[in-house]
C-alpha cells in the first residue's frame, strides 16, 4: 500500500475516533464532502501535522462545503 494511501487510513481512523463515528459514517461523510481527494492532494503538507491538526483541518474542509444556511 502506498504512504498516501496508509495515510488516508490514518486520517479516518483519527477522525472516526474524534467524532465518535463509525466507520461507514466516516466514508459517507468524506464522500459526500471530497475529504479522500483532499487528504490525497494535500499529503505533502497533511502527513507532517498532528492528528488534533488533521481533524481539526478535516472539520474546516467540510464546513467550508457546506451549504449557507439563512
Amino acid at each position: 500500500m502506498s504512504r498516501q494511501g496508509q495515510f488516508m487510513i490514518y486520517c479516518t481512523e483519527q477522525y472516526k475516533s474524534a467524532k465518535k463515528l463509525t466507520g461507514k459514517q466516516v466514508s459517507e461523510l468524506f464522500s459526500y464532502y471530497r475529504v479522500w481527494d483532499y487528504i490525497y492532494s494535500c499529503f505533502e503538507a497533511l502527513h507532517t501535522t498532528g492528528a488534533n491538526y488533521i481533524v481539526e483541518d478535516i472539520d474546516l474542509y467540510i464546513e467550508a462545503r457546506q451549504p449557507a444556511t439563512v
